[in-house]
């Protein structure tokens, strides 16, 4: 069944017209078969879903679609066809008798990814998945009636077996146990022997290893590999979050002692071969629980008029040597991970908040972007170079900020400098196309237990858009050294060593779909407001720009801000120079965060290795790899922290089930709709089946649940009046229910903390 995908689906050839298809015209059964027949000629072999069918014919309404379906079927019926399964067809036989591929089971659905990107996906029965687990390896085959007519997709053998661990908690019985998870991967609960529990008992949150499946076996076997804690802990449950995502939780002790090992001394040779900042005024500027100062500003006034100010970055690759066993763990890691209550480093703590940290008064190794600029933050040149720094002073961002609006403090003159020097780029930096998006993070008060007492918001503030402009200033400028090296305000000239251009590491984001713009702009039109689509990257980002700031402050702001997020490409790493459309810049990478960010120090290695030592281009293949894996772990590890976010705000909620709130409609679906709370931003479902005035129904071409028979509407961006129904600690899910007289409100059900 060699489905392809990308192909249009379409019956050129006696199309009809939209006059034809319009509301409450029927299509005669004829005119459904000839082009029926049409669209799967020029698509023979592909699996078609009726719906793709019915675009063939244009516009059509519920009652048309069904006529089509119904002429589908009876082909299929007739043999002219085969139903794979409802709603999904295909013509022409089957090109292979055995795929290879991967099995996937996210979200409870099982469906087959063929190997060769020209298959589309295949849908899997229940009886169809032998003893196959979500990632494996597998290989499938296809069975057919004794006509000879397709039947189904069959996984027939387990090629490989992808290594994951799961967490829950085990249900003891005699002699052994089973373990339960709410992971949706697992579609059945494992046996675990009792030699194999490592003493859990049943309060325990554990970690688990599949170690076999036998085809004959109703359930898989496994090992408990590690006991995280009590179920309920606050540290048991940040473990789990970490575990969940394949996340490291701790550090080898290898890795911990040789971190340990490294020598903190600043040597006379290493300085001969540095440029000397520490008597220059150096200082950082973070948050106030801030240990890992990767990034610090020094300024000073030039004798003839205007600014030097130097971005210098902890030089990790001073310390960090390529395959040495830290940096084989900093690699797996990619990224440090922050939860709500703790960082998970990607650098042992040895390396993080002391050799490489820029404390103050500690002489300190950097890799420095030095600039020239004016009055008016033009800048004059840029230099790259390796330093030893000393900051004088560690500012966090109140005290920074503190200053910024007073006036008054330590070294007030140079803040309030660099501060207009930012406000300059940063104005510069909008005028030229950067996108102006500023979503709300949540943060929290916690408890010395890690309860959360509070919810706020946090907010950018000039102090913070100091450091980020300067920050911003420096990944370009590294950037455009090596992939515009001709540029006359990039000098000197980069010795690139033999075969020109060389392999970088760029942080890009492509531009946005068209499509996705379309729809964004349909969308926010229904609210009055206008989005141009059309002349170029710069006036969509400016009318991006307008969008956003006239959307500020009203209630549908987060909305409409999210879905203007979503219909933009993700930002990620690669060798291939295409540059950043969000930020609008042509050349952009990371270069100033390499305590944090293993693509950073990759950066730091490769500037080392064209600017300093002029060797020849590293090799792209193996960069691009190493790109792709930060990429994903970046993922990952951004997914693991909303998890800790979502758990929190449940453990928030839950003193408060019963109390009134007012929300914004977030997102809807067939099973109801979200609802994010003014107050704190905690988001929550307002089930469908808890609608007693009516039954509604997703009307999802217009984002909005639609009561059959009283015509009420739910739509993104309305504002509604919730109560607390439910908290589900271990699922992290909040359930609203309406505060309304004339709808039934359901008692407050207690809080769930099933683990």
């Amino acid at each position: 069944m060699m489905s392809k995908k990308n192909k249009p689906i379409s019956a050129k050839k006696g199309k009809p017209s939209k006059q034809g298809t319009d509301k409450g015209q029927s299509i005669s059964k004829r005119d459904i078969l000839r082009i029926a027949r049409l669209v799967f000629e020029q698509n023979d072999g592909r699996v078609l879903t009726y719906k793709q069918v019915c675009h063939a014919f244009g516009k059509t309404n519920m009652g048309q679609k069904r006529a089509i379906y119904q002429t589908l079927v009876s082909m299929a019926e007739g043999g002219e066809i085969q139903e794979l399964e409802p709603g999904r067809f295909v013509r022409g036989g089957l090109s292979k008798e055995r795929l290879e591929g991967r099995f996937d089971y996210r979200a409870g659905r099982a469906s087959f990814i063929p190997d060769d990107p020209e298959i589309d996906t295949l849908p899997l029965s229940d009886r169809a998945l032998a003893n196959a687990l979500h990632g494996d390896r597998v290989a499938v085959s296809f069975v057919r009636t004794r006509r000879g007519e397709y039947k189904r997709v069959q996984v027939v053998e387990i090629l490989e077996r992808r290594e994951a661990t799961y967490v829950g908690r085990l249900q003891i019985s005699r002699g052994y146990a089973f373990f339960v998870s709410l992971n949706r991967e697992l579609r059945q609960d494992v046996f675990i022997p009792e030699d194999k529990t490592m003493g859990a008992t049943g309060h325990d949150k554990v970690v688990v290893r599949i170690t076999d499946w036998d085809r004959k076996s109703k359930n898989p076997r496994g090992e408990v590999i590690d006991i995280l804690g009590k179920a309920g802990d606050n540290s048991t449950e940040m473990h789990a979050i970490l575990a969940e995502f394949g996340l490291p939780y701790s550090y080898p002790e290898a890795v911990e002692k040789a971190a340990e090992a490294l020598s903190a001394e600043i040597t006379e040779e290493e300085l001969a071969q540095r440029e000397d900042f520490r008597g220059v005024l150096t200082c950082t500027i973070d948050p106030r629980d801030a240990k890992d100062f990767d990034d610090a500003l020094s300024f000073r006034t030039l004798p003839e008029g205007g600014y030097e100010v130097g971005v210098h970055i902890a030089d990790v690759s001073h310390y960090v040597q390529p395959g040495s066993i830290i940096d084989d763990e900093a690699y797996k890691r990619a990224t440090s991970v922050y939860l709500v209550d703790r960082t998970i480093p990607m650098l042992p703590e040895r390396l993080s908040n002391f050799l490489c940290s820029l404390r103050p008064d500690e002489d300190k190794y950097a890799y420095s972007c030095i600039f020239s600029l004016d009055e008016d933050a033009q800048l004059r040149s840029a230099r790259i170079a390796r330093t030893v720094i000393r900051s004088q002073r560690r500012f966090t961002y109140e005290e920074a900020q503190e200053i910024i609006e007073t006036g008054k403090g330590d070294h007030a003159e140079a803040i309030l400098t660099l501060h207009r020097l930012a406000q300059k780029l940063r104005a510069r930096r909008f005028e030229v196309g950067s996108i102006a998006f500023d979503r709300p993070e949540v943060r929290f008060e916690l408890d010395e237990d890690g309860k959360p007492l509070s919810v706020y918001i946090k907010e950018s503030k000039p102090a913070h858009q100091l450091i980020e402009e300067f920050m911003l200033l420096a990944n370009r400028t590294v950037a455009e050294r090596i992939a515009e090296p001709a540029r006359k305000d990039i000098s000197p000239a980069l010795r690139l060593g033999r075969g020109g251009k060389p392999a970088f590491v760029y942080r890009i984001h492509e531009a946005p779909d068209e499509e996705k713009l379309r729809g964004l702009s349909d969308y926010v039109r229904r609210f009055g407001y206008k989005l141009k689509i059309e002349g170029g990257s710069s006036v969509i980002a400016k009318s991006l720009n307008a969008l956003l700031a006239d959307i500020k402050g009203k209630p549908e702001e987060d909305m409409l801000t999210m879905l203007a997020i979503r219909s933009m490409a993700k930002a990620r790493y690669t060798t291939t120079h295409i540059g950043h459309y969000g930020l609008g810049f042509d050349s952009y990478t990371h270069f100033t965060s390499p305590i944090r960010r293993y693509p950073d120090l990759m950066v730091h290695r490769l500037l080392t290795r064209y600017l300093i030592e002029g060797k020849p281009s590293a090799d792209a293949a193996a960069l691009e790899d190493q790109c792709d894996h930060a990429s994903e772990m970046e993922s990952v590890a951004a997914n693991a922290e909303r998890s800790s976010i979502k758990y929190k705000q449940v453990e928030y909620m839950i003193p408060r089930l019963g109390e009134a709130f007012t929300g914004v409609i977030t997102g809807l679906a067939d099973w109801g709709f979200y609802v994010e709370l003014e107050e704190n931003k905690c988001e929550g479902l307002v089930p469908a089946r808890d609608l007693s005035d009516d039954y509604y129904v997703y009307d999802e071409a217009n984002f909005r649940l639609v009561g059959r028979h009283t015509g009420r509407t739910f739509t993104l961006g309305q504002r509604v009046e919730v109560v607390v129904a439910q908290a589900d600690l271990a699922r992290r899910q909040l359930d609203f229910a309406l505060d309304e007289p004339e709808m039934k409100r359901p008692e407050p059900r207690r809080a769930l903390r099933r683990y």
